[in-house]
Formats: structure tokens, C-alpha cells, sequence
């Protein structure tokens, strides 16, 4: 979309710089104005993104906590109530249904990571 508006300003170039190689300079920053600002973009966005990585235990560690309580969790339903049924203690169980889709999310965006670090992206 900028290129069609490249070309009316350098042939208004023509009518006010009368220095041949000025005004292919002049013509070639305008060209490549938008391209130099959308690397600066990127740069910019990179480096957020190197900062937020680098964050504390507190926000890296949201997501491993997250699936220790989910497996600590199922750990009581399957394994210990079970095992303390035995020697007839009861245990009260945790509930799945709201446990459940918050692992399976988890283990999604997970499996989606590894392909993407396994691809190099």
C-alpha cells in the first residue's frame, strides 16, 4: 500500500530537487522509510520479549505449579484415597471436572511448545 504512494512523491521530487543523485537518495530513504520502521518494530518487540523471558520464579513459575496441583490432585484420587481405603480411612477426593480442563490446556500448550522448539520456531 505505501509503494503507491512512493512513486507521486518522487515525481514531485523531479519538479523541486534539480541535483540528479540527490534526489535518488531523497527517493531511496522514502522507499525503504517503511521497511527501516517495521525492522524497528520487530527489534523492539524482541527485546520485550528477552526481558519478559527472563522474569522471576514468580512468573516463570505459574505454569509448573499450576500441573503440581493438578498432579497432586489426581495423586489423592487414584492413589492415595485408594491405598487409605484399604485401611479404611476416607479421604476426601478433588474435583476432577474443574482439574481436568485446566491439565488438558496445559498439557495442549505444552505439546504445541515442544513441537515449535523441536521445529526451532
Amino acid at each position: 500500500m505505501i509503494d503507491k504512494f512512493i512513486a507521486p512523491v518522487t515525481s514531485l521530487l523531479d519538479k523541486f530537487i534539480p541535483d540528479a543523485d540527490t534526489k535518488q537518495k531523497i527517493a531511496h530513504e522514502i522507499a525503504t522509510m517503511s521497511q527501516r520502521h517495521a525492522q524497528e518494530i520487530a527489534l523492539a518487540q524482541i527485546a520485550v520479549n528477552r526481558e519478559e523471558a527472563k522474569g522471576n520464579w514468580f512468573q516463570a513459575g505459574w505454569r509448573p505449579a499450576t500441573g503440581w496441583v493438578c498432579v497432586l490432585g489426581f495423586a489423592v484420587n487414584f492413589l492415595i484415597s485408594p491405598l487409605a481405603a484399604g485401611f479404611g480411612l476416607v479421604i476426601p477426593q478433588a474435583d476432577t471436572s474443574t482439574m481436568l480442563p485446566v491439565l488438558m490446556g496445559m498439557l495442549g500448550l505444552g505439546g504445541l511448545r515442544s513441537y515449535e522448539k523441536t521445529k526451532k520456531v
